[in-house]
């Protein structure tokens, strides 16, 4: 017997939308906040593969012990690795494993152990591709799969998956949940590597009033290009805790004259932004500092180290915000275990 399928495969991916799509023919399932992986065994072979196709196993030792531990001996799963710690997940333990040492690597590994959260089945105990099956064929094969293989496995879990659209809105709508949003599929379509059709995701957002510390002018004219935000610690520094782009064309004229008014330094007082880097331009490093007078609400998805992981959107301006309102605190999460305790 030998295995169908040989890394790396492209991943399925999902387009972004604002509304879980309704239907007899969608499946939901929840959006975990961890690092795609697909898991290759093929008798004493066991690969990890990255969503971009990138080798996973020399960071995630324990995970490949969890899978030969397993009593199949071939198989492909499509799963999201996550790190629980203290009952919610941890991306910042994720991001600490992508290191060069690997005594590094498996001390991390013995503290915080990573689960492998398997949502879909790519190619059976018997070796052979999955990938022509539609998913309702798949999900039938992968819970007989996780009933034979996982019952005994702390570290390889089942995601739920489920048809009713109220269940997957609980699972969006709970308050204080980690949980990166709903992921919906279409039961019918067979698992199409690249092709964006045949699923959706929703993210969840949170909102935070930040203060305008700079901003940097846009690559092309001298527009203003983002808004760099801060927030205010406890000893009254603010600091800088990420960026707003997407502002509208015909609104940054009028925008740039109003900040370069404020400009003046240092604009942050604690933490500021960083210099070049090997992604960065000459003009995109730079940045004009500025009276900490403006508030902004935007929106996020997720906090690492204290900053916003991604860039945030625009939700509106606060001239009724008083700046030295803007702290920190608003960035700390409560610890959620409700979606962990989804398996």
């Amino acid at each position: 017997m030998a295995l169908d399928l040989k890394p790396p495969i492209p991943a399925m991916e999902a387009q972004s939308v604002d509304e879980i799509p309704a239907g007899e023919q969608w499946q939901y399932e929840p959006k975990w906040d961890g690092f795609r992986c697909i898991a290759f065994r093929d008798g004493k072979d066991i690969q990890l593969q990255s969503k971009s196709g990138q080798p996973l196993a020399r960071y995630f030792p324990e995970v490949v012990d969890q899978l030969r531990a397993l009593k199949a001996q071939f198989f492909v799963l499509d799963s999201e690795l996550v790190i629980p710690v203290d009952g919610a997940l941890s991306f910042d333990e994720l991001l600490h494993r992508i290191h060069p040492a690997a005594s590094r690597v498996k001390k991390l590994s013995a503290e915080h152990p990573a689960t492998m959260i398997v949502f879909d089945l790519l190619a059976g105990k018997d070796g052979k591709s999955l990938l022509d099956s539609p998913l309702n064929e798949r999900r039938k094969r992968l819970e007989q799969f996780a009933e034979l293989n996982f019952r005994k496995q702390n570290g390889v879990r089942l995601s739920p998956a489920t048809t009713s659209l109220k269940q997957a809105k609980q699972w969006f709508q709970a308050p204080g949940s980690d949980l990166d949003g709903i992921i919906a599929k279409r039961l019918d379509l067979h698992y199409a590597s690249g092709d964006r059709t045949g699923m959706r995701k929703i993210k969840r957002e949170r909102t935070a009033d930040c203060v305008v510390g700079g901003f940097r002018y846009a690559e092309k004219g001298k527009v203003v290009g983002s808004l760099l935000l801060g927030l205010y610690d406890n000893a009254g520094l603010l600091n800088h805790v990420g960026f707003c782009s997407g502002l509208k064309a015909e609104e940054r004229p009028a925008l740039t004259k109003k900040l370069e008014k404020l400009v003046h330094p240092p604009g942050f007082t604690g933490h500021a932004p960083g210099g070049p880097s090997r992604w960065s331009t000459r003009r995109s490093s730079e940045w004009q500092p500025l009276k900490p007078n403006l508030v902004v609400e935007v929106a996020y998805d997720h906090v690492s180290g204290e900053r916003f992981r991604h860039g945030t959107r625009l939700v509106r301006w606060r001239p009724d915000k008083v700046p030295d309102q803007c702290k920190m605190e608003q960035l700390q999460q409560k610890a959620a275990r409700s979606a962990w305790k989804l398996i």
